[in-house]
């Protein structure tokens, strides 16, 4: 009746009954949803992807609530998105979400699933292993991103079409690495240092 685990700091703060379990975990997933869509508005609009804190948001969420939930987050995010909620960077709707950003889109679920795999594994609570964890997950987030701009390349005039890889990556990864790996040391030290104070010591 739990989409936790004790070694999460939601698993540590859970509800007794079971449906005081599934209610908490709706809404976190809900509340969740809204932090994600308030770190996208906080972006630099770089074209084709811009910086914004999602990624800071999806790592600390997954990191402090789980695998499951964290997946479930992301995967309701996108659908709002899919629905034509304005909750990405510069709007929402399924021909948002199959632009060039739709591949990063697509990886933050993978991401969640990386991120809270590790966190309930006990890495709540170990800065390392958790930063570890993050930037395999961030790894795979922009792998699938950039898999996605080359697999649209041909329809993308800002590419430069002689030189498409080297170009797609100059425009749409290589500015984010050193961005990203900040924001994951400061999503691994947040949740972290939650842990410190309110988690379960053992």
């Amino acid at each position: 009746m739990t989409l936790t685990t004790p070694n999460t700091l939601l698993g540590t703060y859970q509800p007794k009954s079971d449906v005081a379990k599934l209610a908490t975990n709706a809404a976190i997933v809900v509340l969740g949803t809204l932090l994600i869509t308030a770190a996208a508005k906080i972006n630099v609009p770089v074209w084709p992807v811009p910086v914004t804190l999602q990624s800071f948001a999806i790592a600390a969420l997954a990191a402090g609530f789980g695998m499951r939930i964290g997946v479930a987050t992301v995967a309701l995010y996108l659908l709002e998105g899919a629905f034509g909620l304005p909750v990405f960077a510069t709007g929402g709707g399924l021909a948002y979400l199959a632009g060039p950003t739709g591949g990063f889109l697509i990886g933050f679920l993978v991401m969640a699933g990386i991120i809270g795999f590790f966190a309930d594994r006990g890495a709540s609570s170990r800065p390392v292993t958790l930063f570890a964890g993050m930037m395999v997950g961030n790894a795979v987030m922009f792998a699938l991103g950039f898999a996605w701009l080359l697999a649209m390349a041909g329809a993308a005039q800002w590419l430069d079409q002689s030189n498409v890889v080297a170009d797609a990556f100059a425009k749409a990864v290589q500015p984010f690495i050193v961005w990203d790996i900040l924001k994951m040391a400061l999503a691994a030290l947040t949740v972290t240092g939650l842990w410190s104070l309110f988690g379960r010591k053992g």
